[in-house]
C-alpha cells in the first residue's frame, strides 16, 4: 500500500488512543465480563471529498453480544482515487491492513476468546453490488471472515458516523 496509516485511533469520547491502548481498552471491556460472547469488527467507509481524494473511516468495534460495546476509529484521506471501485477497493484493503496490524498488537495481551470479522460497505441494493463475490473474496483469502450489508455495522454504521 502507498499510505501510511495514522497512528491514533479516537473513541467515542474523542480521546486518542494507541493501537495498544485500544488492545487494552478492549481487555478491560471484556474482562468486565468474561462470561459474555465479544465480537471484534474492523470496517472503513469513505466519501468523495474532492476531484481525486477522498475520506476514509475505519471503525473498530468491540461488541459484547446482546449488551452493548465501544468502538474507536481514525480517518485517513487518499488522493487518486477516481471511481467507486477505486474506493471499495481502498475501504477493503484498508480494512484488511488494520485488521493485520491490529492482530499483530492484539497478540501481546491475553484476550479471552471473540469472533472477528471484516465488515464491508457493499451489499445487494447499491450500484456496488457486482463486487460483493470479489471484495469478499479477497476478506477471505486472507483468512478472515466477510460480511457485507446488512450486518456489515462496523463499515455502514459505525465509520459511517465519522466519515
Amino acid at each position: 500500500m502507498l499510505w501510511k496509516m495514522p497512528l491514533l485511533f479516537n473513541s467515542s469520547l474523542g480521546i486518542k488512543f494507541s493501537p495498544e491502548q485500544v488492545a487494552a481498552e478492549m481487555l478491560n471491556f471484556m474482562r468486565a465480563d468474561e462470561k459474555r460472547r465479544y465480537k471484534i469488527t474492523i470496517g472503513t467507509d469513505s466519501e468523495r471529498a474532492g476531484d481525486s481524494r477522498a475520506d476514509f473511516v475505519t471503525a473498530i468495534v468491540i461488541h459484547r453480544v446482546g449488551n452493548g460495546g465501544r468502538y474507536f476509529w481514525r480517518h485517513l484521506e487518499l488522493e487518486k482515487i477516481h471511481t467507486l471501485r477505486d474506493r471499495i477497493l481502498n475501504e477493503v484493503l484498508i480494512s484488511l491492513n488494520v485488521a493485520k496490524q491490529f492482530l499483530e498488537v492484539i497478540k501481546l495481551y491475553s484476550l479471552p476468546a471473540f469472533d472477528f470479522e471484516i465488515h464491508i460497505d457493499i451489499g445487494e441494493n447499491g450500484e456496488t453490488r457486482s463486487m460483493i463475490q470479489e471484495v469478499v473474496a479477497m476478506v477471505r483469502a486472507n483468512n478472515f471472515a466477510a460480511k457485507t450489508k446488512p450486518e456489515s455495522y462496523a463499515a455502514s454504521n459505525v465509520a459511517d458516523r465519522h466519515v
